[in-house]
């Protein structure tokens, strides 16, 4: 055991060896000249740390960026099957019933996704599509359900913000009407001089 620690440190220390062999041939000699001889004029082992002046020069490691909604793997948007709809309590000042679908992807991984909107027609086996976004105060919810498409349907009777609940087919577009009533048209005032 201490014969193979000594040559390992032997090895480690090449200028020991050539010391050994000197005083062999010169008992005498090696005592008074070779240690001033075979001095060490470097440390083998590097610093520890960058220099201050180095560690200003050197350009910061470029931190990658996690993705927030790791199981789209990337993708805008993935298509799932609803294994279940639950109905979740939401974080402290909050109080309502949000709705939770169980959603296995079609990669296979199950992932829990909010459904927007006021009131929803899915139930298990629906075909939906899932996009990332958190719900705030559900812990633990980083998908959405994209209303509007595949099974689901989109919320009936919005007006405002339509196209975000799939309420765009509904209505028509473009014909000066909506389901508030008929929107009045300003008229141009003619510009004074």
């Amino acid at each position: 055991m201490f014969s193979a620690l000594k040559l390992t440190a032997q090895m480690a220390r090449p200028w020991s060896a050539s010391i050994q062999l000197h005083r062999a041939a010169a008992p005498g000699l090696a005592r008074t000249v070779l240690p001033f001889a075979f001095s060490r004029a470097f440390h083998p082992t590097l610093p520890p740390a960058a220099t201050l002046n180095q560690a200003t020069r050197r350009k910061p490691k470029k931190r990658v960026k996690q993705s927030k909604s790791p199981l789209l793997e990337g993708n805008t948007h993935k298509k799932g099957v609803v294994s279940q709809v639950v109905i979740a309590k939401p974080k402290k000042p909050n109080s309502a019933k949000r709705k939770v679908a169980k959603v296995k992807l079609s990669t296979g991984k199950t992932v829990q996704a909010y459904v927007p909107g006021e009131g929803h027609n899915l139930q298990d086996h629906s075909v939906v599509l899932i996009r990332g976004g958190r719900t705030q105060d559900l812990p633990g919810v980083r998908y959405k359900v994209v209303r509007g498409t595949l099974d689901f349907s989109g919320v009936v009777g919005r007006v405002t913000a339509r196209s975000k609940y799939g309420g765009m087919s509904g209505v028509a577009l473009n014909c000066g009407t909506s389901l508030r009533g008929p929107f009045v048209f300003a008229a141009k005032r003619p510009k004074q001089q």
